[in-house]
């Protein structure tokens, strides 16, 4: 089941690549830096190690920036390598910045002439893609989100996106502690998420023995916490299945959530 769950989540991340079961992530240099005049790097991957660059790059085609005020910024010298995509922001305000890949796609197949043909890629061009006497069609709409967060000075109060599955903070992204125990919410639609299953992955597994998933399940409201036991990287991931479609003839809908989260020391 989690096999089945982490490739539907690897489809929804990686549109419209082809999908495949590996986890990905934004990676920033700092989370929390002190003035209005510094500079961040964020990594872009996607791998079998969490936070290690092992497979294949993020794509950034969808990657939006909300500064503290609202409003939209531009990365800057962003680029695709082999393994991981990079890009540097400024905060230059002071505040939180939510840095996320936001991916909406589609993921059709169907038959033709008896061969089993499949679509992955945006909505617009689902209809040039399926032929008008497709047999056995099905088509699915996948929501995706991976993001990180990162202020400068003072952290500041992030509003719900109201889209897709989210996560909201309680407990703010960026005021994490190890030691402490923080709470979250997570939403669908802007609505709470009761009863869904998230999974919280410490950074350097690779020199573990042991991977160290955290198996949580959010409440009524849709809210979960947990304690951070060390200082570091932590990767989050959550998903669900409804029927609540955005895209004509689809019938069911994916969405996944991914953020990377740092817990500092005391």
């Amino acid at each position: 089941m989690k096999t089945a769950i982490r490739i539907a989540a690897a489809l929804a991340l990686s549109l419209p690549v082809i999908a495949q079961a590996h986890d990905a992530w934004l990676k920033p240099s700092s989370t929390v830096i002190s003035g209005t005049e510094s500079w961040i790097t964020v990594d872009g991957a996607v791998g079998n190690d969490k936070f290690y660059f092992n497979h294949a790059p993020l794509r950034l085609d969808n990657l939006v920036i909300i500064a503290p005020d609202g409003k939209t910024v531009q990365p800057e010298n962003a680029n695709r390598g082999k393994l991981r995509s990079t890009f540097d922001l400024q905060l230059n305000q002071a505040g939180t910045y939510r840095i996320a890949v936001v991916n909406d796609g589609v993921f059709a197949r169907w038959k033709e002439n008896g061969k089993g043909k499949r679509y992955f890629g945006k909505p617009e061009g689902l209809a040039e893609a399926v032929p008008a006497q497709a047999q056995d069609l099905e088509i699915s709409q996948s929501v995706g989100r991976i993001e990180t967060f990162a202020t400068a000075g003072k952290p500041s109060t992030l509003p719900p996106v109201g889209k897709g599955l989210e996560l909201v903070g309680v407990t703010h992204p960026n005021d994490l502690y190890a030691g402490e125990t923080a709470t979250f919410q997570m939403m669908v639609d802007g609505k709470p998420a009761s009863s869904l299953e998230v999974t919280i992955v410490p950074g350097g597994s690779r020199y573990r023995d042991k991977i160290g998933e955290i198996e949580l399940k959010t409440d009524k409201d849709g809210k979960f916490s947990v304690k951070w036991e060390k200082p570091g990287l932590y990767w989050l991931e959550a998903s669900i299945t409804d029927d609540k479609t955005t895209v004509e003839k689809a019938t069911k809908r994916r969405l996944t959530y991914v953020a990377t989260l740092e817990v500092l020391a005391q």
